[in-house]
């Protein structure tokens, strides 16, 4: 793979961590002026903010030893390590290892958006039986675990092309215990997604194959072959090889540029204006593949380079401390697509303030940003704020502003 400089291009700037970090603080610098359509901001709550999540660390985390966030947190349940336990019986060592973490990781966050209130996933070996995202990742590791995503059946530990193609939304929902009275939000969708990884990873078989084989795990030894690996090297991987896959409605002479979306505040005089990125899932997948990375190969620097998640649980967590309140307060009784511009700029100023948010939490616990990077408050932190202010403020748990998704937010 031929890496794309993004300075040369202010199309390909769009596919970095930088563009969502410096777009979002733009719209964030625009809000602190009153000149937001939609929302009002008081920085005098976020302290409330910070001393919620500053108690979430020192509750979950009394060491300070706070890892990061990703989908392997969701892999740890009831004191055991079922990815551990699951390797550890298949004899998987080295780059056989790295490159199964990795192909977990991938697939397991793509089928990690929002499941709606209606699905729950029944462990019979854990006996568990859990919804919404800790959910999905339990589905995801025992479809993984099942072989079906692996194209050789003495080998069941892996994802190819050739099974994710092949794989369908019956075959999913069996494996995700779907019925009329579980049902899932974009069943259909993250079936879809599986299917475009299959086809898109055997297309890049300078990249993504190996022995024969084409796998979305071969990401890690091939950023591996690296000098030095940045976590922001991983975002732009991701969405420079994987840039088909994204689902997404907004593109520049034929290129999707993934999770963006439109706000009339960001003014650019190139085919990038009002154009604002995010890529949840994708820097959500980012942060999942640093762990194997750095246990295969001992790199991975600059963990801030990512940027914090566009997504509820953080965004809500400013909404419900009262650091965002919306200017027509009707707005609260509605429900609003993802591609709004009410909630491009919610997830616009969610970034933003999680840089903002994380500067307090380390002067509140005197640590410095190599001992507590974004990635630990994210984990600490952040998300779990806000699903427990969230709970405290609605009987349902759900966010204080509803959305319209159909589970394919990237």
């Amino acid at each position: 793979m031929t890496a794309i400089d993004p300075a040369t291009d202010p199309i390909n700037d769009l596919l970095t961590p930088e563009a969502v970090r410096t777009r979002c603080t733009e719209i964030l610098d625009i809000g602190l002026s009153g000149n937001l359509p939609w929302f009002a901001i008081d920085l005098s709550r976020l302290p409330d903010a910070i001393s919620r999540v500053v108690a979430e660390i020192q509750s979950n985390y009394p060491s300070l030893n706070v890892p990061f966030h990703s989908r392997w947190r969701h892999f740890e349940l009831q004191g055991a390590d079922l990815w551990s336990d699951m390797t550890s019986a298949h004899n998987l060592t080295g780059e056989r290892l790295a490159v199964a973490a990795g192909d977990l990781a991938i697939i397991s966050v793509l089928l990690d958006a929002g499941a709606g209130s209606d699905w729950s996933y029944s462990d019979e070996p854990t006996g568990l039986r859990l919804g919404r995202s800790e959910g999905l990742a339990l589905a995801s590791i025992r479809l993984f675990g099942s072989g079906t995503l692996s194209a050789f059946s003495d080998d069941p530990l892996r994802v190819d092309a050739a099974a994710l193609t092949a794989l369908t939304a019956k075959k999913l929902g069996e494996a995700f215990q779907v019925t009329d009275k579980n049902s899932l939000i974009g069943l259909n969708q993250r079936a879809g997604l599986l299917q475009k990884l299959g086809r898109v990873i055997n297309e890049q078989k300078s990249f993504f194959a190996r022995d024969g084989s084409a796998r979305p795990g071969n990401i890690i030894p091939a950023l591996a072959e690296r000098n030095t690996i940045k976590a922001r090297d991983i975002l732009v991987t991701l969405l420079q090889t994987l840039a088909e896959i994204w689902p997404s409605p907004v593109k520049i002479n034929g290129q999707p540029l993934g999770d963006v979306g439109y706000h009339d505040a960001l003014l650019r005089t190139d085919p990038t204006n009002r154009i604002i990125p995010f890529h949840k899932l994708s820097q959500w997948m980012s942060y999942s593949l640093i762990e194997p990375i750095q246990e295969f190969s001992g790199k991975v620097s600059d963990l801030d380079g990512l940027t914090g998640l566009a997504e509820y649980r953080n965004g809500g967590l400013f909404v419900d401390t009262g650091v965002l309140t919306l200017k027509d307060k009707n707005k609260y009784a509605e429900a609003h697509p993802l591609p709004s511009e009410l909630i491009v700029e919610w997830r616009a100023l969610t970034v933003a303030l999680l840089d903002r948010l994380a500067e307090g939490v380390r002067h509140s616990l005197d640590m410095s940003a190599t001992d507590l990077p974004l990635a630990s408050i994210l984990q600490g932190g952040t998300w779990s704020a806000g699903r427990r202010i969230a709970a405290e403020r609605r009987p349902d748990g759900g966010p204080p502003i509803q959305l319209v998704s159909d589970a394919t937010v990237f």
